[in-house]
């Protein structure tokens, strides 16, 4: 099969499109054909190995464990391991898998849902990872209600886009930060108001009940001062490029502080699993939620689809198209 891979950590140069073997699945995996993959920016973390931590996290120290890059998938079941039960050849799926920039991918069981129906495979492939990051923020770390003033920072990227549609169905009145060229994008996806993050104080437009900051490298004090005083913000990554913590040393002083003041300061790793997979599935199938697609590359251009995100053109998500 074909497969973009990479022998050792470092820029898009260490990767290539290669003629590999089809891998295997394991009792509790699914080989699934890939007919299309999502680009986010835990792909540039894996691909060079920054910050650090990600390879002390299972993904290999000194080179990739696995040599094919990319998680979010869509396409259909090939074959089953003997342990899974709820999928059989010639499913149309989606979910997050094991080298997904390839022809066939295994996927476990436990993080694979049955397709959308009214989704085509690029745009089901733009869903699992950034949806279920923006679910789980919403939902379960901002507890976002009715009425709730929620400012998304980031909120034109890829959890941004669905962080703002998903606080949209809880009820809240979103504010949306953004660039303005973008912006738009973010009104159409459901936002109230859209603050350019160039130009636009968005501390001069609270105090907000909710933050939710997607990949942004605000200070805890600017947060803070756009929050009411029993606020919660909810810090999703950070992208300030140090090599050893990469933001996240952001996050862990909002946890320390946290302790110490009325405001809730979290931040968290999201979960990987089919039921929420599934609750996006009906936010979908419903209406209430749309993928934000961008552009889908071919497979041969991955390099160009990683460069294009990591220049800041993305509107939504970006997608590789496999088969």
């Amino acid at each position: 099969m074909l497969a973009i891979t990479q022998d050792r950590y470092g820029d898009s140069g260490v990767l290539a499109l290669r003629d590999i073997d089809v891998p295997v699945p394991a009792g509790d995996e699914v080989l699934v054909e890939v007919r299309a993959a999502g680009v986010d920016r835990g792909v540039w973390h894996l691909m060079t190995g920054l910050p650090y931590p990600v390879r002390f996290a299972g993904y290999g120290v000194r080179a990739p464990k696995n040599p094919v890059l990319g998680m979010d998938l869509a396409g259909v079941v090939s074959s089953v391991g003997a342990g899974v039960s709820r999928f059989r050849p010639g499913d149309e799926v989606y979910g997050i898998g094991i080298g997904a920039f390839a022809e066939y991918a295994r996927v476990l069981e436990k993080k694979l849902a049955p397709k959308p129906k009214n989704l085509t495979f690029e745009q089901a492939a733009a869903v699992p990872i950034s949806s279920l990051t923006a679910l789980q923020a919403v939902r379960d770390q901002a507890e976002v209600k009715v009425g709730d003033r929620v400012l998304i920072l980031g909120a034109s990227g890829g959890v941004g886009s669905y962080a703002v549609q998903v606080a949209e169905t809880y009820g809240a009145e979103v504010t949306g930060v953004c660039s303005a060229d973008k912006a738009e994008l973010v009104q159409w996806l459901g936002a109230h108001h859209v603050l350019d993050y160039r130009t636009d104080d968005f501390t001069q437009y609270g105090p907000f009940d909710v933050i939710i900051d997607i990949n942004g490298n605000a200070s805890l004090s600017r947060l803070r001062k756009a929050l009411t005083p029993k606020g919660t913000l909810v810090i999703v990554g950070g992208e300030t490029g140090g090599r050893w913590l990469g933001g996240n040393d952001r996050q862990l002083r909002a946890m320390l502080l946290s302790r110490f003041v009325g405001q809730r300061l979290r931040s968290f790793i999201n979960s990987e699993n089919h039921v929420d997979l599934q609750a996006m599935t009906e936010l979908i199938e419903t209406g209430q939620v749309v993928p934000a697609l961008d552009q889908v590359f071919p497979l041969a251009e991955t390099v160009a689809a990683i460069q294009y995100l990591m220049d800041g053109h993305a509107r939504g998500k970006v997608v590789i198209g496999v088969s």
